[in-house]
């Protein structure tokens, strides 16, 4: 079933290409300051970092909270992002000297759990992380995955994460490529048709599946 789904929207939208991001260090930035704003913002606030070459985490480590803060504002709730983003590169410089090879060296569940414990960043968040930056097999699963899934009656309204991640990755090979690709292919169809307010059923490519 999920594979039916998965070539129907990929029939639709073609490759996606996501996620955006020249490192996996951006990517790791990008997935912690997209908690709770759109993408656009997240774009905007790595804009200033890159205007001011702090791409990296010892430079961005050592920066000021108050000047990070102030450069990664348009992603907003920038003070508490700047926590957030501090607690992850303290995490990388102790437990991996701030190097990204050692910590994706790690294995897939062991490393979750690692990430799961660093403040403010959570599971969806952590398995974007695994997926997008570290090429890990780890199905992410966010808001416009949920709601799709129980519109489609493939969840129940009182699933949990770990509910619909465990759907998918016992429906689907372990590939993150495939991964990578399906959960972009959800996003895009949240955005366009299954919408919170005023979905648009009637030309979604998914209306064969209602």
């Amino acid at each position: 079933m999920l594979l039916n789904v998965y070539e129907a929207l990929h029939g639709y939208f073609g490759d996606l290409h996501w996620w955006p991001g020249d490192s996996p260090f951006e990517v790791i930035v990008g997935a912690i300051l997209t908690q709770n704003t759109a993408w656009k913002n997240v774009e905007a606030a790595i804009g200033c970092l890159k205007a001011e070459e702090l791409l990296h985490p010892a430079k961005l480590r050592r920066l000021d909270d108050q000047h990070l803060a102030d450069l990664i504002r348009p992603a907003g709730y920038y003070r508490v992002k700047t926590k957030r983003l501090k607690a992850f590169l303290n995490f990388l410089n102790q437990d991996c000297q701030d190097d990204l090879n050692t910590l994706f060296a790690d294995d897939l569940w062991v490393l979750r759990k690692r990430l799961l414990s660093v403040h403010g960043i959570g599971e969806e968040t952590a398995d974007s992380i695994l997926l997008y930056a570290g090429g890990k097999p780890v199905f992410v699963v966010d808001a416009y995955t949920r709601r799709i899934m129980q519109r489609h009656r493939l969840v129940s309204d009182k699933a949990r994460y770990a509910d619909i991640q465990t759907l998918f990755m016992n429906d689907l090979p372990r590939s993150a490529p495939l991964y990578n690709q399906y959960h972009a292919l959800l996003v895009n169809t949240g955005k366009q048709f299954c919408r919170k307010q005023n979905p648009r059923c009637e030309s979604c490519p998914l209306q064969s599946f209602l």
